[in-house]
């Protein structure tokens, strides 16, 4: 009986030790979590902009031929793909790679250091992927596709729906399909739209990349504060079995412990 109660003594001193642990990584998970949420608004906010700038300069006949418009007969697939840099956060990081796996025969380009790993690309964190990362980015993407390197790019990340959701999110970006813009306007473009037009698309990728990874950054936070909560309340109700357990065990033992006294002086007096 004694080795029972020290095995359940060491189980829950155990599981006593993760809770900590996942209580500090959901603390840790809430104080990023309105930094990354600032961030993910303004970059919905400067994409919108310049996905309607892309729209009024499409419209433009100017702009028709365009290469970057232009449909190609290839089926060269890139697609840019952003996980997350840590564990533990739930299916974060898995629902991207199930998603990526429909894409048998793209180039994959990771962004995050769980994307890097999996699809051996140069180390790129997301939680210190900057501006000037995305410009870069953009701009060899772009001299790439115009080079003729390949057909299509495409982006694969997460978007923020609330606090308990997350969904992986995949969008085309080359060859640019022209939309509607939101607010039709009769825009003078100088020097002319065409020219614009070649210039504005590496900052409309560059933007909707940076973009994605600040959705997907928070999002990652989001989803390991809610694993992070959801361990915790896992750890504290086995914390609170292994203790009735361990009180029975002490209970147990005693009853045992007083029964052999008693017996042992019902013998003596005999």
């Amino acid at each position: 009986m004694g080795a029972d109660t020290r095995s359940l003594r060491n189980r829950i001193k155990s599981v006593n030790s993760t809770l900590h642990l996942t209580k500090a990584m959901g603390l840790v998970a809430s104080s990023k979590m309105r930094r990354a949420t600032d961030g993910m608004l303004k970059g919905r906010s400067y994409a919108a902009s310049v996905q309607e700038i892309m729209s009024l300069l499409c419209a433009s006949p100017d702009c028709a031929k365009n290469a970057y418009l232009l449909p190609r007969e290839g089926s060269r697939t890139r697609i840019i793909v952003i996980a997350g840099d840590r564990g533990l956060a739930g299916g974060y990081n898995a629902n991207i790679f199930r998603s990526a796996r429909e894409y048998p025969d793209a180039e994959f380009i990771p962004i995050g250091k769980r994307a890097c790993e999996r699809f051996h690309g140069s180390m790129q964190t997301v939680e210190h992927f900057t501006s000037a990362d995305a410009a870069a980015l953009a701009r060899k993407l772009c001299d790439e596709y115009l080079a003729g390197e390949y057909d299509r790019l495409g982006i694969l990340s997460t978007v923020y729906v609330s606090l308990m959701t997350q969904r992986p999110s995949f969008t085309w970006l080359l060859p640019f399909t022209p939309q509607k813009p939101e607010h039709p306007a009769d825009v003078l473009f100088e020097p002319d739209s065409n020219s614009i037009l070649q210039t504005a698309v590496p900052e409309y990728i560059s933007g909707v990349l940076m973009a994605c990874v600040r959705e997907s950054y928070a999002s990652e936070i989001a989803a390991r504060r809610m694993a992070m909560d959801s361990a915790g309340k896992n750890a504290q109700q086995m914390i609170d079995d292994l203790q009735l357990q361990y009180n029975q065990a002490r209970q147990g033992a005693i009853t045992q412990e007083i029964t052999e006294i008693v017996a042992g002086s019902g013998n003596e007096s005999r």
